[in-house]
């Protein structure tokens, strides 16, 4: 039994060491499909998941018929929802769901038209006759919109909570897991440059960091740069190399065939995706993105992970510092959360990024630092500042500057 645990411990951690490292050079898109094929693929191969089952929620009820299948009951259900639930009444344990929807129309369809089908009581005794994947499969079927959540509850359950989560960038841990012949690779996103991150981390490293945005005629500088800290150590950084292609083969080289290179060099390179993005380059290396993770919680987590550390928290012993390091964490999540929405959460998507955080908090440290005591916070001025400033001297949007000056006005005042 000891040596079944241990295998078992052992299974457990590797597991989510793949996991952290390919969700790590995914986007924030992509992360939760493969987390949720992790969970399916563990589940198919522990025969908790079968094979037919996993066909159904991959492909519903697309390859059936109309014309050929029991005809629907209601007009209200739509025909691919139809022919989704016929699909599903394949399997054992939905056998008579065609029937039951046929005697009972009026629960299914009030459970059917809900907000959240996933969170309310199934019909018919379904919420206590399925477990959490035959509930997804259900979902599925009926309203393909809702199983984003339903999925999340999935994973937390087979998996474990961190795994639905998300893992949060730890750029720190990445330096140290690198080594002077492997380059890290940002693939860039609206709003991730991760250039503050990495000098941020060189200056608490006390490394010296400088970057080269590649171009036409760049490719001298960065040649020299690389000499330079190849002998002396020290991290460069290569900006937008999809702008400098040709140079990439010699970079390849110059990194595998120089034979001493000190051992504090580090190769940073950031890059838009591009399919003429050297392969070989991308194999030796260690690829990362740094999108706002998806969630105001996994926002939060990743602000106070980041940009607000423990020493910016002890930087003032001011009252009114730690609540408004709070309120402007869950601004920057919110304006990037809002994105996600499209028009219903900006007019127009603008790209709020670390730097906005970072300087509203440098803005509201020389504040209190200048204050006077009797007089207290100018909360005008903060919230000036943050409405049509430092987030708003990005909105053009005369509607998206009223929500961002709202923002500022019902969270920044003397009741925090």
């Amino acid at each position: 039994e000891p040596l079944f645990r241990s295998i078992g411990n052992i299974v457990e951690y590797l597991t989510f060491e793949v996991f952290k490292y390919a969700c790590r050079g995914l986007y924030e898109s992509d992360k939760f499909l493969f987390t949720l094929l992790l969970a399916l693929k563990i589940e198919l191969d522990n025969g908790r998941v079968k094979h037919h089952e996993f066909q159904t929620l991959i492909k519903g009820g697309a390859a059936l018929d109309l014309k050929a299948v029991q005809p629907k009951p209601f007009k209200w259900i739509t025909d691919m929802t139809w022919l989704n639930l016929v699909e599903l009444s394949k399997l054992m344990q939905f056998s008579e769901v065609l029937n039951q929807i046929s005697r009972n129309e009026k629960a299914w369809r009030i459970w059917f038209e809900s907000d959240a089908p996933e969170e309310e009581v199934i019909p018919d005794g379904y919420s206590n006759s399925l477990d959490t994947f035959r509930k997804l499969l259900l979902v599925r079927c009926w309203c393909p919109d809702r199983v984003l959540p339903q999925a999340r509850k999935y994973v937390a359950e087979s998996m474990g909570v961190k795994y639905a989560e998300g893992v949060i960038l730890d750029v720190k841990a990445m330096w140290e897991e690198s080594k002077v012949r492997t380059p890290m690779i940002c693939l860039l996103s609206m709003g991730s440059d991760p250039t503050n991150q990495i000098e941020s981390l060189a200056k608490r490293a006390n490394i010296e960091c400088r970057n080269v945005s590649m171009g036409q005629g760049q490719e001298v500088h960065a040649r020299r740069l690389l000499q330079q800290f190849m002998a002396q150590g020290g991290w460069a950084l290569l900006q937008n190399c999809h702008l400098g292609l040709g140079f990439l083969e010699e970079l390849l080289l110059t990194i595998t065939d120089t034979e001493q290179m000190h051992d504090q060099f580090r190769l940073w390179i950031t890059t838009e995706v591009h399919e003429k993005f050297s392969i070989n380059l991308l194999q030796i290396s260690i690829k990362f993105t740094n999108e706002p993770p998806q969630g105001i919680k996994a926002g939060l987590k990743r602000s106070f992970h980041g940009t607000i550390t423990q020493e910016v928290l002890e930087v003032s012993n001011m009252i009114q510092w730690k609540p408004t390091l709070y309120a402007v964490a869950f601004l920057h999540t919110t304006v990037q959360e809002r994105r996600k929405f499209g028009p219903l959460g900006w007019n127009i998507p603008y790209e709020f990024n670390q730097a906005d955080l970072s300087s509203t908090i440098q803005f509201f440290q020389n504040h209190l630092d200048d204050m006077d005591i009797k007089r207290g916070v100018s909360w005008s001025t903060v919230r000036y500042m943050i409405g049509e400033v430092q987030y708003g001297g990005k909105v053009t949007d005369d509607f998206d500057k009223r929500l961002l000056n709202t923002f500022a006005k019902v969270w920044f005042g003397e009741h925090m």
